[in-house]
């Protein structure tokens, strides 16, 4: 059975598709124009424009740039409600029964030091320190769709945090307060979990899985962490054991912090575990790709990291080798010890799926295309731009759903071919 083939008709059918899904926003404010502005909006970062910023969106749509600079400045709307809503409209729309989050930062180079949240810092897009703006992200995959759920923007602590006039001059809340990328990823994950995201798994690149407050944060909300570790983690792979000393110390009074014994004292770097022998490497499919199939090998064992004079609970260490570049990653992870390592490797690479997700924001809806300076500003075509990315996002799931063609020959085409 043949499926229809994409026509003309689907593709000016989106506009009106658009409309439809603009709805969905309609208690997010308080005035229709309001609400005509935000489909305004959307329909420039959905549309063929190569630059998606304010000026060239309005002017397309034959509106004054001055109107939608004030629908995210001065309008009055739900901005909060409305990144609620996305989330909502996510999982209701797309459930899974093992929703696996994805941690990542993106990062958005600005010049000049007028733009709220800037300062030079790593910047992802150009690989180097660099003036930007960076926010943490919160991803959402089930194995037919995958969303970016969330974000915050990252609040730099001596450049912003802690100057009251640059944070008047940016219109920066003053109950927003600094916060560790970490510790916002946790948040961001937390406050989805508390909302039925039903997150099973997570998985996060080394900035997040190598800090040990992250992985058990992770694990307190009852989700099954497989996460890049750096390779400078030290742990065994034998149960470490600790006794208590009885004898005195210098200053005459008892030792009875619990001390390693003898012969568990020699923790290793988890790079340097298995220089002679150690587990086989087996080889796993983790993905097919247009280049073809994504081959690693992996070896693993069980696992207790070394943590400030003691050890962390028992978890996964996994080592996957590329098979054709001999790229090496390190991911630990606390699922329980009959987890199949396949299964490890598939929630650990699902991770590409939001920078895929980032590739097409800021490529096909100009996510980086914002030339605001105020935060409420920069906040509202962060979550405009969430909603866009989810209208994308599911009208290209449909579309490519109607080009897929499934071949069954049929019993009289078969005798014939014989």
């Amino acid at each position: 059975m043949n499926a229809e083939p994409v026509t003309v008709a689907d593709i000016s059918d989106l506009r009106r598709r658009l409309g439809r899904f603009a709805m969905a926003f309609a208690d997010c404010f308080s005035r229709k124009p309001t609400h005509g502005h935000f489909r305004t909006y959307m329909e420039g970062q959905t549309s063929s424009l190569q630059r998606k910023s304010i000026e060239p969106m309005a002017l397309n749509a034959g509106v004054p740039p001055r109107t939608l600079q004030e629908f995210l400045g001065l309008s009055v709307w739900d901005h909060t409600k409305m990144r609620e809503r996305v989330r909502d409209l996510v999982l209701s729309r797309h459930p899974g029964d093992a929703p696996i989050a994805l941690i990542d930062e993106t990062s958005f180079p600005k010049k000049g030091d007028k733009t709220a949240c800037v300062q030079r810092q790593y910047c992802g897009a150009t690989g180097k320190k660099d003036n930007c703006v960076v926010t943490i992200n919160l991803g959402y995959a089930v194995p037919d769709f995958h969303a970016l759920l969330d974000f915050d923007v990252y609040l730099p602590e001596a450049a912003w945090a802690d100057d009251p006039e640059r944070r008047k001059e940016a219109g920066i809340p003053d109950e927003l307060q600094f916060r560790t990328q970490n510790q916002i990823a946790l948040d961001l994950v937390r406050r989805a979990q508390e909302n039925g995201a039903g997150f099973k798994y997570l998985t996060a690149d080394e900035r997040y899985g190598s800090d040990s407050k992250f992985r058990g944060g992770v694990a307190a909300l009852g989700i099954t962490y497989v996460v890049e570790v750096s390779r400078t983690i030290y742990g065994w792979t034998k149960q470490p054991r600790f006794e208590v000393p009885k004898r005195i110390g210098t200053n005459g009074r008892p030792l009875t912090k619990p001390r390693l014994a003898p012969e568990a004292r020699a923790f290793r770097r988890i790079d340097e575990l298995w220089k002679r022998g150690g587990p086989s490497w087996q080889g796993y499919h983790v993905k097919d790709t247009e280049k073809g199939p994504v081959v690693w090998e992996a070896r693993a064992t069980r696992f207790w990291p070394s943590h400030d004079g003691g050890s962390l609970e028992e978890c996964w260490l996994v080592v996957a080798r590329h098979v054709m570049t001999g790229e090496l990653k390190y991911f630990l992870s606390n699922a329980s010890a009959d987890t199949p390592i396949e299964k490890l490797l598939h929630v650990a690479f699902t991770r590409a799926e939001i920078e895929q997700l980032f590739e097409a924001a800021k490529g096909e809806i100009g996510l980086d295309h914002f030339e605001v300076r105020q935060y409420r500003s920069l906040v509202r075509h962060l979550t405009v731009s969430l909603a866009s990315l989810l209208f994308l996002q599911e009208e290209t799931t449909r579309l490519r759903k109607k080009l897929l063609v499934e071949h069954l020959p049929s019993q009289s085409s078969d005798r014939g071919a014989a």
